[in-house]
């Protein structure tokens, strides 16, 4: 009886676990909408245009997970967000998933609420100077005055850069993105400093473009990727296994312009990726062609990549460490199956 009692505690435990742990899911699906936290100022990664449409590869996964979830990649409400406020737009529930160019680090990810569900952009950050300062890298940038954004990650590794090469350092600090970068345009400090994906994107913006230079030197590791709220595993998987499903379908040669042939392969992996075999769609709480509408309507991560930042786009950014790790990179999915 004993054991009995104790086997249906443990059955009660794993019931309410389960039902917990399936809340955002069932929201969002009964909802009938994906809110998504995002940039909406870094082309590349997340911008409205005149219209109203949004692009990036953030905004790309974002899309991925409305489209494994409603086979609709549309049915997404964007929400701007800044540095600041994007922590506490997450906790709050005012978004269900944070796809905002968000360096993955052991703080966030422990004392937040939030957890990282994996990197979709491993990036570093770098140095934007202007050509007439003839700075050929940036250990000459001892003095000189460099502007940054607060409240982030890169105030603290532009901080230990200069203190560790015993450089003096005049910090211009401001509340977004968006004002340290017109007060750079506008002479008001010798560099400007971000992630080197955020580099490119902001020279476009500048008055003259082709007047700045990119230093060669990455000072730190940034891995960006998409975050969600603690305790909700089923919300976590999901997501996580979304942009798996994009890194796998690119190393499987699946896109968006095969898959419907790719339905019918032979090939076990392939067969498991579209779910022609097994039930891993099910097991996510998701359908059993929920990769296939991924790619379907969104296409794979080297597809997204190449459309949003790469050679493809006006940024141009090699991929660099984002190549799969088959070719040259350390972009790395776990198998379906």
């Amino acid at each position: 009886m004993k054991r009995f009692a104790s086997m249906l505690a443990l059955g009660l435990i794993v019931v309410f676990a389960q039902s917990a742990s399936a809340q955002t899911l069932k929201a969002v699906k009964d909802r009938g909408t994906l809110n998504c936290g995002a940039n909406g100022t870094l082309a590349g990664f997340g911008l409205p245009d005149a219209q109203g449409k949004w692009t990036g590869l953030d905004v790309d996964i974002c899309r991925a997970v409305a489209a494994a979830i409603f086979n609709d990649a549309n049915k997404v409400k964007f929400v701007p967000l800044s540095a600041k406020d994007r922590f506490t737009a997450l906790q709050s529930g005012e978004v269900d998933v944070l796809m905002r160019n968000t360096t993955w680090t052991s703080s966030r990810d422990s004392s937040l609420g939030l957890t990282f569900t994996g990197v979709d952009y491993y990036d570093g950050q770098g140095f934007m100077v202007r050509k007439a300062l003839k700075v050929n890298s940036a250990l000459e940038l001892g003095d000189a005055s460099v502007c940054v954004q607060q409240g982030t990650t890169t105030e603290l590794n532009l901080a230990d850069f200069f203190h560790a090469h015993n450089m003096k350092l005049k910090t211009v600090t401001f509340a977004t993105a968006n004002e340290a970068v017109k007060a750079y345009d506008a002479g008001r400090c010798d560099a400007y400093t971000t992630d080197a994906s955020g580099l490119y994107a902001e020279r476009l913006r500048l008055a003259n473009a082709n007047d700045h230079i990119i230093l060669p030197e990455i000072i730190s590791k940034e891995p960006l990727g998409p975050v969600v709220r603690q305790g909700d595993d089923q919300w976590f998987t999901a997501v996580k296994w979304v942009l798996f499903a994009m890194i796998n379908a690119e190393e499987l040669n699946i896109t968006s312009k095969n898959i419907d042939e790719m339905t019918k392969s032979t090939n076990p992996d392939v067969k498991r990726f579209v779910g022609t075999e097994g039930n891993y769609g099910e097991q996510l709480g998701l359908s059993k062609d929920w990769a296939v509408r991924i790619v379907k309507l969104v296409g794979n991560y080297g597809e997204s990549f190449e459309r949003n930042v790469g050679q493809d786009s006006p940024l141009k950014i090699d991929r660099g460490l984002n190549k799969l790790w088959n070719k040259g990179g350390i972009q790395y999915a776990p198998p379906v199956r």
